[in-house]
């Protein structure tokens, strides 16, 4: 019998389990050790604390038989260009460092997760929710509904 899915909202006492994931998600995904900066996780706890006093930032995480699983930040998306557009048209929330141990992956916890990131950002006005997707997750989020959109990228440098 499975055990159920609890998804809840963390606070900021698990801001170095959100880390640990963020870091555990980017080696999963083929990035060397080497290739992460040596101080990541202060990095990663004052990005979340910046985004916490600034961009309505929440974290949310699956619990099994009392045991942290997996975990899903959210925030308001702060672009990459000058604002423009007036936010009822355009005010997006960004979804990142999805992340569920490989033991309880394939149990629809990335689904609850996200699903409870997107309603957090419907509360905050969002108008539309974007990621960055692994290949493992894209079709997790094209199952929900995200649609693929038209960013392109150009690699400037070699992978080892």
């Amino acid at each position: 019998m499975q055990q159920p899915i609890i998804i809840q909202e963390a606070k900021s006492d698990k801001d170095i389990l959100i880390a640990e994931h963020f870091y555990k998600m980017w080696i999963d995904i083929g990035i060397p050790e080497d290739a992460i900066e040596d101080n990541w996780q202060e990095i990663i706890l004052q990005f979340i604390d910046n985004a916490r006093q600034n961009l309505f930032y929440k974290s949310f995480l699956a619990e099994i038989s009392g045991a942290i699983v997996a975990s899903i930040s959210c925030q308001i998306y702060v672009g990459l260009y000058p604002t423009v557009i007036k936010s009822n048209y355009r005010h997006f929330g960004y979804i990142w460092g999805v992340y569920v141990e490989p033991q309880y992956r394939r149990q629809g916890i990335a689904k609850k997760l996200t699903n409870t990131a997107v309603e957090y950002l419907k509360t905050i006005g969002c108008t539309r929710v974007i990621l960055n997707a692994s290949p493992l997750g894209k079709p997790v989020y094209q199952n929900l509904g995200f649609l693929e959109s038209n960013v392109m990228h150009l690699d400037l440098i070699e992978s080892k």
